[in-house]
């Protein structure tokens, strides 16, 4: 048999497409005659003799001849076998009925009795004749183009009109074979929809072996993405090979292929009215001036560096380690920058690397630096213990030194909130920069030093926003580590436009201000997730909504992480020319206390010791909790 198909595949395949319409209009044209007989035969309850056919050989050869006329005419050849369908069957009923009147002429002007029924019946038997035989050589077509090829056997996911749609196209194609449906409509489950049976979901395991199936296509464009994101993955634990079919109205471009998750407007989470967007100073502050932000190409750093061009300042001075980071943003800014005075320079180098960072601000003329570089992920960094101090701590007193030495007229430390009697060894080493700079304010005689505090940053790398956005797409869990943990929050433009403001605040009254946002009330984690599930248009699955889309799991809390963070160390808070805007009065470290702390910080990075490293933080670092503490106590 195999053998058969192959052979009549060859012949086929050599078939040019002159021929092959040449063979469908002698196809009808042999019809015509099939149906006289057969019509015939029906009428008399006999089939016709030799003797009738040979009698009535002229008739039969005109009913041929008219027949692959009229196909011609008509261009029936010309519609493809894999595309006859309702347009093709109207043609065909219209080429019947004009081969029936030719046939009605014809029985008046010779001398054949036919009666009327028989007339309607040899034009509804030629009409089934020709659909019959477009559908049984289709059929034959892909029998034998199918013959030796490997195909793929499939399961459709979705018994509603894409998969119906989905059906009518692929039992046209060579190498792929539909089996059947299943869908969740327990109304529709157990019916026969294009042929296919359809099935419950519950049954897939034992369908995919039963029928062979190679993969499963989800055939629901209508779903929200991550309901599908769920099913989908749920399939593939079973091991199975799942893809999902977009709607014909999306391929066809009527509805756009859009991500189901809304964007999340940040505005929402922060419980409290925004900074200002225009500085109330306005941008003298930075007129004109070189600057200098490090970590550049960071969430906070970058959107400083996007702020400022508005202020026109002579050149912006990108130090930035990591490369690609360094490209995108220097790309950006380019961009941005054309047209204004502003002149970019992009520069690869570690805020750790002492002669790097004093032959940049030698070389550009530096004249404020906004120290935006630091290693921020708090398990990372608590993995990572002498990296995060190296980079954080001895950075920031390298940065720092070399500013000073330079003569730079401002030097502002962008800080966090988790240096406020920090649980973790990222906050502790923030909290160290923070008196690193306290300390270089005491000692310089022209840079202004000072810092910026602030919470978390929503959309920023490895922010709750973008794991949450990413979680819910690939349809849950959405995790949380603790029911009740908050956080203090703001934008990214906030962020950027608060240490603008803090450093235009910056004057020569000794430095070492520490600048804290009045934050409002701090945003419980658990709201935060809801609201970005019922934004993506589902719902929390719960005990009281076991029917929900999408999960909150708790997994606990992490290392060093804190049901709540705090802003303040101190009491006393002073105002600056901005209302939302304090300065806190904060104690630090003497002189000899700092150099001991850095002394003995570099000899535990340059030993390899955290065990001393975490010594240092013990020592010097006011409410410093280890994280064992932390958890013993929550």
């Amino acid at each position: 048999m195999l053998f058969l198909r192959t052979l009549l595949f060859k012949l086929v395949d050599r078939l040019t497409r002159a021929q092959k319409k040449a063979l469908l209009a002698s196809v009808d044209a042999l019809l015509a005659p099939c149906a006289f007989l057969i019509s015939t035969g029906i009428l008399y309850n006999a089939f016709p003799s030799i003797e009738f056919i040979q009698r009535h050989f002229l008739i039969i050869l005109l009913l041929t001849g008219l027949a692959g006329a009229l196909s011609v005419l008509l261009k029936m050849p010309n519609i493809k076998l894999n595309s006859y369908e309702a347009r093709g069957i109207l043609r065909t009923g219209l080429m019947a009925l004009l081969v029936t009147l030719a046939f009605a002429a014809l029985v008046n002007q010779l001398p054949l009795y036919f009666s009327r029924l028989g007339i309607i019946l040899f034009g509804m038997v030629f009409f089934l004749l020709a659909v019959s035989a477009r559908f049984s050589m289709l059929h034959m077509l892909l029998w034998i183009l199918r013959a030796g090829r490997p195909h793929k056997r499939v399961l459709i996911y979705g018994a509603g009109h894409t998969g119906m749609q989905l059906v009518a196209a692929l039992r046209e194609h060579a190498t792929i074979l539909p089996v059947a449906f299943v869908d969740d409509n327990p109304s529709l489950q157990s019916m026969t929809s294009g042929g296919l049976r359809i099935y419950s979901p519950d049954r897939i395991l034992e369908l995919s072996k039963r029928l062979e199936v190679d993969r499963i296509l989800l055939a629901m464009p209508s779903v929200p993405g991550p309901k599908l994101s769920q099913i989908a993955r749920r399939l593939q634990d079973l091991g199975l090979v799942v893809m999902s079919v977009p709607s014909f109205a999306q391929i066809v471009g009527v509805e756009r292929l859009v991500d189901t998750l809304t964007p999340v407007d940040a505005n929402s989470f922060l419980g409290r009215s925004q900074v200002e967007n225009r500085m109330p100073m306005g941008s003298e502050a930075y007129q004109g001036r070189t600057v200098l932000v490090s970590g550049a190409g960071g969430s906070v750093g970058s959107a400083l560096c996007r702020q400022l061009l508005a202020s026109k300042p002579a050149c912006i001075v990108l130090f930035e380690v990591s490369e690609i980071n360094l490209y995108n943003i220097e790309r950006k800014l380019l961009e941005l920058a054309k047209g204004t005075p502003t002149r970019i320079v992009a520069v690869l180098g570690s805020v750790t690397d002492s002669r790097m960072a004093r032959t940049v601000m030698a070389e550009h003329k530096v004249e404020i630096v906004f120290h935006a570089a630091a290693y921020k992920h708090v398990p990372l960094v608590e993995a990572n213990p002498l990296a995060g101090l190296a980079n954080n701590v001895l950075g920031t007193r390298t940065l720092g030194d070399a500013a000073n030495d330079a003569g730079v007229r401002k030097f502002v430390l962008i800080s966090t909130d988790k240096a406020v009697r920090p649980t973790n060894v990222m906050g502790a080493s923030k909290r160290l920069a923070e008196l690193v700079v306290q300390d270089l304010a005491k000692r310089s005689q022209g840079t202004v030093f000072s810092m910026v505090r602030f919470g978390n940053v929503l959309g920023s790398s490895g922010s709750v926003i973008p794991l949450f956005r990413e979680q819910i797409a690939k349809g849950g869990p959405v995790t949380l580590t603790h029911e009740d943990v908050t956080r203090y929050f703001m934008t990214i433009a906030e962020a950027a436009q608060l240490v603008l403001l803090a450093g235009s605040f910056s004057d020569g009254s000794g430095g070492g201000d520490v600048f804290v946002l009045d934050m409002g009330e701090p945003v419980k984690i658990r709201d935060l997730a809801q609201q970005m599930i019922e934004a993506a248009g589902l719902r929390v699955k719960s005990d009281d909504s076991p029917d929900g889309d999408i999960e909150i799991k708790v997994t606990g809390l992490r290392p060093g992480e804190k049901l709540h963070e705090e802003l303040l160390i101190g009491e006393g808070l002073l105002t600056t020319p901005h209302s939302k805007i304090l300065r806190a009065q904060e104690r630090s470290l003497t002189e000899l206390e700092m150099a001991t702390a850095l002394r003995a910080l570099r000899t535990a990075v340059a030993t390899g010791s955290a065990e001393d490293a975490h010594r240092v933080i013990n020592t010097y670092v006011e409410g410093f909790r280890p994280p064992e503490q932390v958890a013993s106590a929550q």
